[in-house]
């Protein structure tokens, strides 16, 4: 049975500071709990965008594949898509889409999803190039991403919101990925402008939290000498 009110993540945003980027769920796994959703892969292994329960990765060259069942992840959000209708937006730029996402959803206090479709212009990408074992520290890997830009596109950007008291189990605020509709464009949004879109939310009461128990790495790692909101601001926001 579908949870519509669950958030389900795998890993925290926290263990990826340190460097600990194995991947420790299967993407087969990880679609037991949703059909919607945004990760990385393995090594920071580019950016995944979970559509209608296909996982798309926009990997470190911009080129945009469905992966495998057996593509693994360190970090993942999911959830199962009950999107209601939320507003019809014109000439929005990011910040003022992210206030109004805020204000119009009720939602400051809890997770939610926002998924908005339509035609954006100016938007900025990235995804970070796969690095090998052993693995620097997030901060070192991000200062390598890949960055693309487009003018003009038609495409879906997904976003999941945070609490800011939830920062480093996630990203405090929002964090959003989005994929054009013709596969070729997409990756973690560093910024964008809306020319018009139709904008969806989804509410949830419940954050579902698996840990990489078994990973001897991560289960002995001590995170107090880790600046894990200085490294999210600088690498995820």
């Amino acid at each position: 049975m579908k949870d519509y009110g669950t958030l389900y993540q795998h890993g925290t945003l926290a263990l990826l500071v340190p460097g600990l980027l194995k991947g420790t769920m299967k993407i087969g796994e990880l679609l037991k709990h949703g059909d919607t959703g945004i990760g990385t892969g393995e090594g920071l292994d580019g950016e995944l965008i979970i559509l209608d329960g296909k996982p798309y990765q926009v990997n470190g060259k911009g080129k945009v594949q469905i992966v495998s069942k057996d593509f693994t992840l360190p970090f993942s959000s999911v959830s199962w898509a009950k999107y209601q209708h939320l507003v019809d937006l014109e000439n929005v730029d990011m910040s003022d889409f992210s206030k109004q996402m805020i204000s119009l959803s009720k939602s400051a206090n809890t997770f939610f999803s926002i998924k908005a479709q339509g035609t954006f212009t100016n938007i900025k990408t990235r995804a970070a190039k796969k690095s090998e074992h052993p693995y620097k520290t997030l901060s070192e890997t991000a200062d390598k991403q890949a960055v693309f830009t487009k003018d003009k596109v038609e495409g879906t950007l997904l976003g999941y919101y945070a609490p800011e008291i939830f920062n480093g189990a996630a990203v405090g605020g929002f964090h959003y990925h989005f994929l054009s509709d013709n596969h070729k464009f997409g990756g973690h949004v560093l910024s964008f402008h809306i020319e018009q879109a139709s904008v969806y939310a989804q509410q949830f009461d419940t954050l579902e939290q698996h840990l990489p128990v078994e990973d001897k790495d991560y289960m002995k790692h001590d995170f107090s000498d880790d600046d894990v909101a200085g490294s999210i601001e600088k690498s995820e926001k």
